[in-house]
């Protein structure tokens, strides 16, 4: 049996409730031999009779009868979708589904989901992710939509934008540093270190380009602590039990509560951040909108470095 179609369901109901093929195809804008094809085509696909045809008019089947509430709730259901699909491409109803650095928090996204969620108050947001690596993997694997990390990263079955944002890593001591215009490889070898990304460590871009840096200069970086996150790390500097070093956004706000001294990398480094989506996938709109908001709110922090603070 063919599925009736929209078209023929609307103009059942017309004609059963006007009670003439004229009427309703007057009502629906066409030709009567149409809405009458149209409405004859229905009854042989159902292989019914929908209607007795008299000189007054059209009069109900029990089929019809038992068709016509049945056909109501069709096109209500039918309109309800088309409604929630319009929602949805409008950014009215959804969900984020989003990833990000473990350090996100501490200078985008609060802003980030406050803006978003004023501008869509019905959209739910779900943000995850401690490291880089892990919210890679959960886009390759469709758990996340789309991922803010840190470049470079595994791009396996993932598209990668241009580079959004970069942060200068600094270095960071309770103790004045020998040299404040430049901390170098052979400057931290005879300190004592504490880094982050424990669970990351052979993942972390950071450490992975240090120890390079050290390979490259034949000096060996060995931690005398290593803890997950950046600010504790920090923490654990001021309390003077080694130095450290992040990203200058990350621990901004503590080296000033703290009075830490701290100091570029010599030569600098920077961490470059980008989307990634899966390759060949496509994302919400939900989902496109934070990330376009995300790149304004990035944007504007690049235009602030530890070179040109004045309160740093």
């Amino acid at each position: 049996m063919q599925l009736p179609s929209v078209r023929q369901l609307e103009y059942f109901i017309s004609a059963a409730q006007i009670g003439t093929f004229s009427g309703a195809a007057a009502e629906n804008h066409i030709a009567q031999p149409s809405i009458s094809e149209q409405i004859g085509n229905l009854e042989q696909s159902l292989e019914v009779s929908l209607f007795t045809r008299t000189s007054r008019g059209l009069q109900l089947t029990d089929a019809g009868k038992q068709l016509l509430p049945l056909a109501g709730e069709a096109l209500r259901s039918i309109k309800d979708f088309a409604e929630w699909s319009r929602r949805l491409r409008s950014v009215e109803v959804g969900m984020v589904s989003f990833g990000t650095f473990s350090s996100a928090h501490l200078y985008l996204l609060t802003d980030l989901i406050r803006e978003f969620r004023g501008l869509h108050p019905n959209v739910k947001v779900r943000i995850t992710g401690l490291n880089s690596s892990e919210v890679a993997d959960g886009v390759r694997s469709g758990q996340l939509e789309a991922g803010l990390v840190q470049l470079p990263v595994d791009d396996r079955e993932l598209e990668v934008s241009p580079a959004i944002f970069s942060d200068q890593v600094i270095y960071i001591s309770k103790d004045p540093l020998p040299n404040p215009t430049g901390v170098s490889i052979a400057d931290m070898a005879d300190r004592p270190l504490i880094l982050a990304e424990s669970s990351w460590s052979l993942r972390d871009p950071l450490r992975i380009s240090l120890l390079e840096r050290a390979q490259r200069a034949g000096i060996r970086l060995e931690p005398v602590i290593e803890v997950e996150f950046s600010t504790h790390a920090a923490n654990l500097a001021a309390e003077g039990l080694g130095d450290t070093f992040a990203s200058y956004h990350v621990v901004r706000s503590l080296v000033k509560e703290r009075n830490l001294y701290w100091a570029p990398l010599d030569p600098p480094h920077y961490e470059r951040y980008a989307f990634i989506t899966k390759k060949g996938g496509a994302i919400s709109p939900a989902t496109a909108e934070f990330m376009r908001i995300a790149h304004r709110l990035m944007q504007r922090l690049t235009t602030i470095s530890p070179l040109n603070d004045p309160s740093f």
